[in-house]
């Protein structure tokens, strides 16, 4: 058994391992008997009564019981910033509406206390409309949903900084809003462990929408999120988290459908396990970064459908210093999908780049239009702002940092074609200007124009392809494959249109093989 397929399944059996204990560790969440009415403690279901001081009684009521049901009936109870507290659940019966507050004073700036140091700490909102801080064996199930009235909040906050009352320091004059601090999420959780969310609709928030960060065993099952109510709409975003289980999940989100994120020096993301979810995004389907500090380890995503997504099906980053590692993707399926597959180590910040090694992506299936494929959304992804070609996917480190042992496995990927040699053409013979854009923020499109169609390589060490397809709808000038600065590459039954020869392009490579794939359809350029 090669070294990077011995990795991949100590990976696998550890990851099952984690999922065998997680159900116990889940099972853990409130069993209490005791229920607490919110109703009972003062909170009115018209819609217009601001009821957060009845709600945290409720909750407050609930935890020096030592445990209990905190019942939202049906009825829809407007508040703000509410506290979860340990050993708590709050139930939604069906027909029940949380709805939040759209003044901005009702949301508390909760200072979470004892949090590691980062570098990052202020680029995303301290205040929600849930919150919940070292808070243990919690959870929110039900049938009912979470609304937290995004686009009139946000614009609320908007005209209290026109208006002078409330001056947004870093207020965006080029896209015209505030800056994410000033916008609460749906659900700010920090340094939680045993967590459950279930069964919940919820999102239409102002900024992010369920949002954790250094939470231990948190599961997120049979969720309909829908989070496209203004700019940031992030549908889940887990930072720094262990033991983490999302499944069942329906996301429609403005910005990124599940993002991983590591803020912190020292901690990362691990045992991340993601399946059977359904992703539409105006940003990418699933994403590790771009805050990506300390890193992301041993990931499992399953069986996923994306659509209508306007950037990649999966984006991989490391541009903070973080170490990603030991990341097995499989049986993805994705159309009107603007990028598949996106895999960058950068260096933004940090003292040195960080390291991305052992992935694994199998069982892909992806179609990409030739426009953009969130034109239906109200708020839509920012423009490319040049012109260019369709774009591949990519695979991209750094000159003396290289990716290292990729394996890509059946996958077929449908491109529009449609590039015309007129449209910031790239020739072969100018590969070397393509910018390395060290420090510029990860996208598919960082790069500019990119002169193959089907998958761009570079600063890479040990890559497998097997079983690859690559169709065009529309004829690309393009050659469908280049490897600039590649060592240890093994293709094996690739299959691109035969239209001319020329399709794969070396450069700077170094031991490759290629079995059951034509060596006419291979050229060789030179050192430039």
């Amino acid at each position: 058994m090669s070294e990077i397929k011995l990795k991949l399944f100590f990976m696998a059996l550890l990851t099952s391992l984690f999922l065998f204990g997680f159900k116990s560790n889940a099972q853990k969440t409130i069993k209490s008997e005791k229920e607490f009415l919110i109703t009972d403690y003062g909170s009115k279901s018209d819609g217009k009564t601001l009821n957060t001081i009845a709600i945290q009684k409720t909750i407050d009521a609930a935890f020096q019981n030592k445990g209990g049901r905190v019942i939202f009936p049906k009825g829809t109870f407007l508040s703000g910033s509410i506290i979860l507290k340990s050993n708590v659940t709050l139930y939604f019966e069906e027909g029940s509406v949380l709805l939040g507050s759209t003044n901005s004073k009702d949301y508390s700036n909760i200072a979470f206390d004892g949090r590691p140091v980062s570098p990052k700490n202020d680029d995303n909102s301290q205040m929600a409309l849930i919150v919940a801080h070292k808070a243990n064996n919690i959870a929110l199930k039900g049938k009912g949903k979470i609304d937290g009235q995004g686009l009139k909040l946000a614009l609320n906050i908007d005209s209290l900084h026109h208006a002078g009352v409330a001056v947004d320091p870093k207020y965006s004059l080029r896209r015209n809003r505030p800056n994410e601090t000033m916008r609460p999420k749906l659900f700010r959780f920090s340094q939680c462990d045993t967590v459950l969310v279930e069964g919940l609709k919820a999102g239409e928030a102002s900024c992010w929408g369920l949002s954790f960060e250094l939470c231990t065993n948190l599961t997120l099952d049979n969720l309909t999120i829908v989070n496209r109510s203004y700019w940031n709409n992030d549908g889940i975003d887990i930072t720094d988290c262990k033991n983490v289980k999302v499944v069942n999940c329906d996301i429609n989100a403005a910005d990124d459908g599940i993002c991983l994120k590591s803020y912190y020096p020292g901690y990362y993301n691990d045992s991340i396990y993601i399946a059977n979810c359904t992703i539409r995004s105006s940003a990418s389907a699933i994403k590790f970064g771009t805050a990506s500090v300390g890193g992301f380890k041993n990931v499992i995503i399953r069986d996923i459908k994306v659509y209508d997504t306007f950037r990649s099906a999966i984006a991989i980053e490391s541009v903070d210093g973080g170490v990603i590692e030991n990341i097995d993707v499989s049986n993805i399926q994705a159309i009107n999908t603007g990028n598949a597959i996106f895999i960058r180590l950068g260096q933004r910040s940090g003292d040195k780049p960080g390291s991305i090694k052992n992935v694994s992506i199998k069982n892909i299936k992806i179609q990409v239009p030739f426009g953009r494929p969130d034109i239906n959304y109200d708020l839509r992804g920012p423009e490319v702002d040049f012109f260019h070609n369709p774009f591949p996917s990519s695979i991209v480190g750094l000159k003396g940092y290289r990716i290292e042992n990729v394996i890509l496995e059946n996958i077929e990927i449908k491109y529009p074609g449609r590039a015309s040699k007129a449209m910031a053409y790239i020739a072969l013979h100018r590969m070397n200007q393509v910018p390395e854009a060290v420090q510029d923020y990860p996208e598919f499109s960082m790069f500019g124009e990119l002169p193959s169609y089907g998958f761009y390589v570079r600063h890479v060490n040990g890559i497998q392809m097997k079983n690859i397809k690559l169709t065009l709808e529309e004829t690309d000038f393009r050659p469908a494959f280049i490897f600039d600065d590649v060592q240890n590459l093994k293709m094996k039954a690739i299959e691109i249109p035969m239209e001319k020869q020329n399709q794969i392009v070396f450069k700077d490579v170094i031991q490759a093989t290629l079995e059951n794939t034509l060596e006419a359809q291979k050229i060789e350029i030179k050192n430039q």
